[in-house]
């Protein structure tokens, strides 16, 4: 194991080896991850500050919802470079999330992961149509879940139609995150006309929009139209997104992040 990895590798590798065996050992990861035993109790102090660990005494255990949710893996879940880009991408898209009030979650892959990641010591409204979303953080403290209604679709579980779209007329949140399936300097779009109609309405029910897209969603166009880039707030996206896509983005008036 590399010695000089960074305290945000380290926080994975942990999170990673405390998902699978259920329990860590500050003295065995310490050896593990050539550090010293105290620097292993401040990493799994701060990822307690986060929700993701429990200490117990001579190491932690985690307290993070299972990884897949459930109703199915989503999307490129058999893919471990996709999986890691879309963590990436979610870690990121954490220091957007305000300290209280509601937010918009967006149905897809990375917006689960934005889900399980929430910190716990912060007081949040989620509103969301997808059911992983849901199901992540429905028994979260701090956390009051409103659940949009509508036709729930097939392999990737969130409601859609016009049960969706009316369930947010009466709402109001901070900001919204979407999840862009395609993404140019002349806007985002969707896979269908339906999906389309609830990230508008997304759009006009929050304060703010933040658009979550891993670097392969840029330069293609789906076929139903979301929005031009002057309504969004922010992109986050990965390092892997080629540097004159993301040049071309910010010239279209939006920030740009790269996890």
């Amino acid at each position: 194991m590399n010695a000089e990895l960074y305290a945000p590798e380290r926080h994975q590798e942990i999170l990673t080896r405390a998902r699978e065996r259920g329990r860590i050992n500050v003295r065995r990861l310490a050896q593990a991850l050539e550090v010293a035993p105290e620097t292993i109790r401040r990493d799994l102090a701060a990822l307690e500050r986060h929700g993701m660990l429990r200490r117990v005494h001579g190491g932690a255990m985690p307290v993070d919802p299972a990884w897949p949710p459930p109703f199915g893996p989503l999307a490129d879940e058999g893919d471990a470079a996709t999986s890691t880009v879309e963590e990436r991408v979610a870690r990121t898209a954490l220091a957007t999330i305000p300290d209280s009030g509601a937010i918009l979650l967006d149905a897809g892959s990375i917006t689960p992961r934005l889900a399980a990641l929430l910190p716990r010591d912060r007081d949040l409204t989620v509103i969301t149509a997808s059911l992983h979303v849901a199901a992540l953080v429905a028994d979260r403290p701090g956390i009051h879940l409103h659940v949009l209604g509508g036709r729930v679709l097939g392999r990737s579980p969130a409601a859609t139609g016009p049960w969706t779209i009316s369930g947010l007329d009466d709402l109001w949140a901070d900001v919204a995150f979407l999840e862009a399936d395609g993404i140019t300097p002349d806007g985002v779009t969707a896979t269908d006309p339906d999906r389309a109609d609830v990230q508008r309405s997304l759009l006009r029910a929050a304060r703010r929009a933040v658009v979550l897209a891993d670097h392969s969603k840029f330069g293609g166009e789906e076929p139903a139209a979301v929005t031009t880039l002057d309504a969004v707030d922010r992109v986050v996206s990965d390092t892997d997104l080629d540097p004159q896509m993301a040049e071309a983005i910010t010239a279209a008036g939006t920030r740009i992040e790269l996890a």
